[in-house]
């Protein structure tokens, strides 16, 4: 086992090595003439470059070099708070330096180009989406229940501020998480088969039963929901949506020509939901 570990990280390292030495600065890449060479095609072809290798090599500059961008989102009320562009690796302008090198045949220093990355949610966009209301929905919740309170707070933080673009779904357990201990979560009451009984995360389904009503919309597509196996005192029958990260999920699909926005409050033992988009959303018909 030992032998198999130690032959893996000597033939990575080789391989690391024979791509190219990179700076410690990691906004510039040594090529020296010898590794260059080893970019042809083959022995006998030197003018042609192995561009599998070199797809290699900028995938591995890539990993080097990407900043991801950061969304603008909703702070407390409508309050936006800028996002942050992310930075990618530019293939185009590392090419052409590459070939400049790779034909000019000597030990060149080649910048790492790159290109900034926009947020997919503007703060533009964020003020745009949030002019016309399209659904609101409260229930209530005993806040001497600490524990439930807690989790609740913890979900509606997490909802807060999704923007679910059109055509997109909307996922319960992949926006709000798994729930733990480690973020927060606690032991409260939860319906398993009838029956109550206590679980981390108790209490949130009050959360995705509370989106499910401010989301019934013309143009909101219901993809999966499931109701609990006996009543809750927060919706009227029927109209609950039961979530459990090993277990049902509740999704939706935006049918609107625009992006929408969720905003989830929870205080003082209200809930409250609200669907937000631009004064030109519209309902695409389906044919």
């Amino acid at each position: 086992m030992r032998r198999n570990t130690l032959y893996f990280v000597l033939t990575l390292l080789w391989f690391l090595l024979s791509i190219a030495v990179v700076s410690a600065e990691d906004d510039e890449i040594m090529l020296q003439r010898d590794e260059l060479q080893s970019y042809s095609l083959s022995d006998w072809a030197h003018g042609f470059v192995n561009w599998e290798r070199l797809d290699e090599l900028m995938d591995q500059l890539a990993e080097q070099v990407k900043e991801p961008p950061t969304n603008a989102t909703l702070g407390n009320g409508f309050e936006i708070i800028e996002g942050q562009p992310g930075k990618a690796l530019d293939r185009i302008a590392f090419t052409t330096s590459f070939l400049k090198a790779f034909y000019t045949g000597e030990d060149q220093v080649v910048e790492i180009p790159t290109k900034a990355v926009r947020p997919r949610v503007s703060q533009e966009m964020l003020r745009e989406i949030t002019q016309k209301r399209l659904g609101s929905y409260t229930t209530y919740y005993n806040s001497a229940n600490k524990e439930r309170t807690k989790n609740i707070n913890l979900s509606a933080e997490a909802v807060h501020g999704t923007v679910i673009f059109p055509g997109e779904v909307f996922s319960f357990n992949d926006i709000v998480g798994e729930r733990t201990e480690e973020k927060g979560y606690q032991r409260a009451p939860v319906i398993v088969k009838g029956e109550f009984s206590e679980d981390i995360g108790g209490g949130i389904c009050q959360l995705s039963s509370t989106i499910f009503n401010a989301v019934d919309l013309r143009g909101i597509q219901m993809i999966e929901r499931y109701t609990h196996s006996r009543s809750v005192p927060y919706v009227p029958p029927g109209r609950d949506a039961t979530v459990s990260w090993w277990g049902p999920d509740f999704t939706f699909k935006n049918l609107y020509n625009e992006p929408i926005v969720l905003t989830a409050y929870a205080a003082n033992g209200s809930l409250t939901v609200e669907v937000f988009s631009s004064e030109t959303v519209d309902y695409f018909q389906s044919k």
